[in-house]
């Protein structure tokens, strides 16, 4: 079996493939990377693959069996034709099944919604495709909030306005545990899984991190127009916007969810405090 990843330079492509290699070898693996070279650190063969550019799809998915779409970072509405690009080619190649990065999050009443509901049309292509398919909904990273904890010790203090609103995080890593169960076996064919950890509050999350780090982190909540304001200065206005809508989605409930993870992955998804610590011990190494 040939499994392709797209987005193989990003951070979960590269952690999907780092498991797959680990399971069917590194000769049963091809990357698809918009700039090939930036994939190169993963000692595998590496296609060129622009998600605008169906003709590139049409080359990089001959002679594959198994193809997993990472969602795509553009805005919503160039998303949809962006995967719509790869399902065509996966078709034309005759592909037997995607595999596909979808997301949790609330469809409607956030700034986010509209990526949420771009990533819905796409599960519905996907479904329509007359392919074999899986989709997964990933929960929240937790890692960013992990790259933060310099500026949370500045501050001394996790503020958004997520308010008393519980978030079922992952990590990237337990995501590919999942999505390389997803890629090879047959019994999750039909299957959409929300892949999460426990949903914790905010202030969870604060008390976790001063577990593992010993800082003396609080939550300071903020208003959800105060929030974006201050994402945007940081950020620019699309991320800045986008950020602010994932944790009014928060608030709204949007991330306190049944997980699936156990199902998909045949084992329990690790506690956020096993991995803050696991990140804390990578990082120091």
């Amino acid at each position: 079996m040939k499994i392709a990843v797209t987005s193989a330079s990003g951070k979960l492509g590269t952690a999907i493939i780092e498991q797959l290699i680990n399971k069917i070898g590194k000769e049963n693996i091809v990357g698809i990377a918009r700039t090939p070279n930036k994939a190169a650190h993963l000692a595998i063969e590496v296609r060129q693959g622009d998600y605008n550019n169906r003709e590139d799809f049409n080359t990089a998915l001959k002679n594959i069996d198994v193809v997993l779409l990472i969602s795509g970072m553009d805005a919503p509405q160039k998303r949809i034709q962006q995967h719509r690009n790869i399902i065509e080619a996966a078709k034309a190649n005759n592909v037997e099944k995607i595999v596909y990065t979808s997301i949790i999050g609330a469809e409607k009443g956030t700034a986010f919604s509209p990526i949420v509901q771009s990533n819905r049309q796409t599960e519905q292509d996907i479904q329509n495709s007359g392919l074999q398919w899986a989709i997964g909904r990933n929960g929240i990273y937790i890692e960013p909030d992990l790259d933060y904890i310099e500026t949370y010790k500045k501050e001394g203090a996790i503020s958004n306005c997520a308010g008393d609103g519980k978030c079922a995080y992952t990590s990237r890593i337990e995501l590919a545990f999942a999505y390389a169960k997803m890629l090879l076996e047959d019994n999750h064919h039909g299957k959409i899984y929300n892949l999460a950890g426990e949903a914790i509050s905010q202030e969870q999350l604060a008390r976790l991190i001063n577990q593992v780090y010993h800082t003396n982190l609080i939550y300071k909540p903020m208003s959800i127009s105060a929030y974006e304001q201050e994402r945007k200065a940081a950020l620019g206005a699309f991320l800045g916007t986008v950020i602010a809508g994932i944790y009014e989605g928060i608030q709204m409930g949007a991330n306190d969810i049944p997980s699936d993870f156990e199902t998909a992955a045949d084992r329990a998804h690790k506690s956020i405090f096993q991995i803050i610590s696991e990140y804390k011990s990578e990082k120091n190494n």
